[in-house]
């Protein structure tokens, strides 16, 4: 079981670092203007002056990917900082504290996961408006629950230790157990949910844009060039094929390394 997990963390961390390469890269470099329209180029086929191809407005798609990596990685930390964040807070008070609050917090991250996150997140996007910075908003509202829980059952695992213990004797302050006592055994699970969750945020970002309420579709945005590709799959489809392949190895490369982690550092498996 070690073996198997520390491949998939090579595969999906070497990934990983070939995504960060392109992302650093595209913010420095890309072989052609992104907006700069050309109609006399528009639909051609990847070919060795366009490696992608270019679009219905004959713009060059490696350009647009290379360029549209950093704005889709964005929207997926921050989504997942939003989330993490609030949910290491909710997710420790719970766990140390219990009673009504814990029961009543609890019941509310259950009934936001009760429902699909693309769902919700239409709901909330159709009460704040779309665009880059409310999806963010609301996606990360989305994954707070599961950080939360996540939190809760550590803190809960944690709170029982001997040295815990020792240190509630001692009269340490409950905000001193909570972040110097308790957090430091939790951060191992937070790190693997981090991880994966990166995956998710990308994808649920990507289909919020797909469906229009995300990146505006001239923006290079993964998400809005699938949509804009769809409507010349039939002529041109190598408008959606490659950047949905980016995406679906993008999130298979976190799915993978977030794996890795959790079957590298989980002392059950080992």
């Amino acid at each position: 079981m070690k073996k198997r997990g520390n491949s998939f963390l090579y595969i999906g961390g070497g990934i990983t670092a070939a995504m960060v390469a392109l992302i650093l890269v595209g913010f420095f470099w890309t072989p052609y203007n992104t907006t700069e329209m050309n109609a006399a180029a528009k639909f051609q086929a990847p070919s060795l002056q366009h490696l992608l191809g270019t679009d219905n407005f004959g713009r060059d798609i490696f350009s647009r990917v290379l360029e549209g990596a950093g704005t889709t990685f964005l929207i997926g930390i921050c989504v997942v900082v939003i989330g993490c964040f609030f949910g290491i807070l909710i997710g420790s008070l719970c766990g140390y504290y219990g009673g009504i609050p814990d029961l009543i917090l609890t019941r509310i991250c259950d009934s936001i996961t009760a429902f699909p996150a693309i769902l919700l997140g239409l709901v909330i996007i159709s009460l704040i408006g779309g665009g880059t910075y409310n999806i963010i908003i609301a996606l990360g509202i989305l994954f707070i629950p599961s950080f939360a829980r996540i939190m809760r059952s550590a803190t809960l695992a944690v709170k029982g230790s001997l040295y815990v213990e020792v240190a509630q004797s001692l009269g340490c302050k409950d905000s001193r157990l909570l972040f110097v006592h308790i957090f430091p055994g939790t951060i191992q699970s937070l790190i693997v949910n981090f991880t994966m969750r990166i995956g998710s945020a990308i994808m649920a970002a990507a289909s919020l844009s797909f469906l229009g309420f995300g990146a505006n579709v001239s923006e290079p945005e993964w998400g809005a060039m699938l949509s804009q590709g769809r409507n010349y799959i039939g002529i041109a489809s190598h408008m959606v094929y490659f950047p949905g392949l980016i995406i679906f190895i993008t999130v298979l490369a976190f799915n993978l390394f977030g794996d890795g982690l959790r079957d590298t550092l989980d002392p059950k498996i080992k």
